[in-house]
């Protein structure tokens, strides 16, 4: 999905009541019709990476999955996306997912709003791109597949874990040398 692809998509639109008699949505709930009781994980997410996250599950008929919308980051809509996870109590994990490498995009700036809301007997996780000191891989074929292994991870049977930090390598680097 290119940067502008949304002002066209068939999904990403709202009635016109939605302007004239509605008032900003900060968590867009699920828009499918999902059974809440047997909901294991719920995928929080921003942006247009919902829209690839909505595509597959639909694609791959994946009812146990539920997936939020966080439209308004700051400041950060904890009770409403409390309530929104509160339907959903067979839920075991919650699970952030961006398409943005892990040091950038939200992921630093909420995940503490996150743990808040996630129940002790919930696992949050992270789905998205590796940390690096680059926005984008700059090539077209990997970033495609960095996008589908990262919806894949948030759509995965297995649980999804914060993989965290590896601070043990960090001033490591791979070279070329034999």
């Amino acid at each position: 999905m290119t940067p502008k692809s949304l002002l066209r998509h068939p999904l990403s639109k709202s009635s016109l009541d939605a302007f004239t008699d509605g008032a900003l949505a900060v968590v867009q709930p699920e828009s499918d019709k999902l059974d809440a009781t047997v909901v294991r994980r719920v995928v929080l997410c921003s942006g247009k990476v919902y829209f690839d996250l909505l595509a597959e599950r639909r694609l791959r008929e994946i009812h146990d999955i539920a997936i939020l919308r966080i439209e308004q980051l700051y400041p950060f809509p904890r009770r409403r996306l409390g309530e929104l996870l509160a339907a959903y109590p067979a839920a075991a994990e919650i699970v952030w997912c961006q398409e943005e490498p892990r040091n950038q995009g939200a992921w630093y700036q909420i995940q503490h709003h996150l743990r808040v809301v996630t129940r002790d007997d919930q696992m949050l996780g992270y789905a998205g791109r590796a940390p690096s000191a680059s926005p984008a891989c700059g090539d077209a074929a990997l970033h495609r597949a960095q996008q589908q292994a990262l919806v894949d991870v948030a759509l995965s049977a297995g649980r999804v874990e914060d993989p965290g930090e590896r601070l043990e390598d960090t001033d490591e680097h791979p070279t070329t040398r034999s």
